[in-house]
């Protein structure tokens, strides 16, 4: 039963998630009167998580929190690994991010470039109850940007030296406390390694490449997809060599736009934050660089500002290296970040390419899409995905956001 101060759409959490909430809730102290839950976002925001905002009246003060729920139906918890999501965004809010911050305290980084990350209240991270709790941004004037226009210069920028904190503190760690490090390496799993290692991902991605191709149509953008795109199977070999690399870090993962929060003042940004660690894991730098610029970026803005991005977080990496006595130039020199981001390069491109067909559909067909997740077959679903024709306006943005990375991608040589 919900407890009685308990108001608003909740009927999907369980008693065990109740009690849990409610536990947290009453550690903040504020002699709670009321608990109102609502829905945070559209279909499609969150293909994970149920997420809902909370707002808790009490004698002693009022606050919000925001809530990720795990879903409860098995065949949806399968396609997503749902479990193995969950454990990664639990490891990195209670153990990684407060690790790593107090290592910047400890060698005397200043407040205002310490990792800035929503507070978590609490997390339960028992199958099939998961939930976390943590800081609603939204109260600090944090905001979320529309996941259908590219990012601004200053707003890359901002997450790139966010990427910069997060990279040096982890060769931080890696030169102070390397079994802390090693310690995180055997709890972070790599999702993207066990989604794409199985039979059903090749014939997923052998579906979807003919759905985009059917998209396109100019025939010199038809042949580079098809000659770069089933590389993205190649991933997981590469990830594998690089989890044990010397130049290997805590990656955030899923740095795209729906997942990192924006600080405005009178237009002007002040700061970013990245709010999602469900695909974190130990691996290359560039993995966070290349994802972000061609996921949240147009092939316009990238035109005229990608190299100066490559620039300005490598530079940015050496100043943060600084407070670790750390260089860059050791550590990981410009010519290895080179040629990481081209030996990347086929592989993000069709990661790209994927995303860009599952993240950019509207409301409506996101919907039908997630609805497909609770009643098919796991494999019946990936094989909807990639043969399900996109609808109006979503095939037009998708067919743009295409052609720009294979224009991007072939500017920059990383094809």
């Amino acid at each position: 039963m919900a407890p009685y101060n308990f108001e608003g759409d909740f009927g999907n959490l369980t008693d065990k998630q109740i009690e849990f909430i409610k536990k947290v809730i009453e550690e903040q102290d504020l002699k709670v009167n009321k608990v109102v839950f609502k829905p945070v976002g559209q279909a499609g925001d969150n293909f994970v998580a149920s997420v809902m905002r909370i707002s808790i009246e009490g004698d002693n003060g009022s606050m919000k929190m925001v809530i990720k729920i795990a879903p409860a139906d098995e065949k949806t918890r399968n396609t997503v690994k749902a479990d193995l999501l969950f454990h990664n965004e639990h490891v990195m809010y209670t153990e990684v991010l407060p690790k790593l911050v107090a290592l910047q305290k400890e060698v005397g980084v200043p407040e205002e470039e310490h990792l800035r990350y929503a507070k978590c209240y609490g997390s339960m991270n028992e199958a099939p109850y998961e939930v976390i709790l943590l800081e609603d941004l939204n109260e600090s004037d944090f905001k979320m940007l529309n996941k259908f226009d590219s990012l601004s210069d200053e707003c890359v920028r901002s997450i790139l030296k966010n990427f910069a904190i997060l990279h040096s503190v982890s060769y931080g760690l890696k030169k102070k406390q390397p079994e802390t490090f090693e310690s995180f390496k055997s709890k972070l799993i790599d999702v993207w390694t066990v989604n794409f290692s199985t039979n059903e991902a090749r014939s997923y991605f052998e579906l979807l490449e003919s759905a985009i191709l059917a998209n396109l149509d100019e025939e010199d953008h038809k042949t580079k997809f098809k000659s770069n795109f089933m590389d993205i199977l190649k991933l997981p070999i590469q990830l594998a060599k690089d989890r044990d690399c010397k130049y290997s870090i805590v990656q955030q993962g899923d740095a795209w736009t729906n997942n990192i929060m924006f600080k405005f003042s009178e237009d002007k940004l002040e700061q970013s934050v990245m709010i999602d660690y469900q695909g974190s894991k130990i691996s290359n730098p560039v993995g966070d660089i290349l994802y972000m610029i061609f996921n949240c970026a147009d092939h316009e803005t990238r035109s005229k500002y990608y190299y100066d991005w490559i620039d300005y977080y490598h530079t940015e990496l050496d100043r943060c290296l600084s407070y670790y006595d750390l260089k860059v130039n050791y550590v990981y020199p410009r010519d290895r970040l080179d040629a990481d981001l081209r030996r990347y390069g086929k592989i993000s491109f069709g990661l790209s390419a994927m995303l860009t067909y599952v993240l950019l559909r509207d409301t409506k067909e996101a919907g039908e899409m997630l609805e497909s997740f609770k009643s098919g077959d796991p494999n019946d679903v990936l094989e909807l995905m990639g043969t399900q024709p996109l609808q109006g306006e979503t095939a037009i943005r998708t067919r743009k956001r295409i052609v720009g990375l294979i224009d991007s991608f072939s500017q920059f040589g990383l094809l």
